[in-house]
């Protein structure tokens, strides 16, 4: 198999500068008072969620890449400007998610937003199978860690 290193480059760059925006909202707000009064007892430690994130973020973007370069022919274009929709929408969210949740500090509103991150995760999976069974595949490990930040989330508000 051929790698289409400008393909892969380029969903590398997108998804790691969409999660650097994110990050400007979280990192300098976890050693808030309001965040370490009030996490729950279940929640990592702070350094996990940085290494987390980057193998997350790494296999959203390897997904975005096989999705991308697995549509074929120009008749699939329209399967590509869904992948770059659902893949849009989803890392946009994430963004929010962190602005909401860690800059002003509105859990209720963040947990609205993380549940339609869960959606598009699922929008993502079923947008992606159609090329790669792999994309798929590779988004499980998200799906399962936005569960657990849905529950630390809905902790939060508790």
């Amino acid at each position: 198999m051929k790698i289409n290193y400008k393909v892969l480059i380029t969903s590398i760059l997108i998804v790691f500068l969409i999660a650097f925006i994110g990050s400007l909202f979280t990192s300098s707000n976890t050693n808030s008072a309001w965040y370490l009064t009030n996490k729950p007892s279940i929640t990592p430690p702070n350094f996990v969620f940085p290494i987390v994130w980057n193998i997350l973020y790494l296999l959203i973007a390897i997904s975005l890449y096989s999705a991308w370069t697995n549509v074929k022919t120009k008749k699939d274009k329209n399967q590509k400007k869904k992948i770059a929709i659902v893949f849009g929408i989803n890392l946009i969210l994430n963004v929010v998610w962190s602005l909401l949740f860690f800059t002003l500090q509105l859990p209720l509103f963040a947990f609205i937003v993380l549940i339609a991150i869960w959606l598009t995760i699922f929008a993502m999976m079923f947008v992606v199978r159609k090329s790669s069974k792999l994309s798929a595949y590779l988004l499980i490990p998200y799906l399962l860690w936005i569960t657990f930040a849905g529950i630390l989330n809905v902790l939060w508000m508790i």
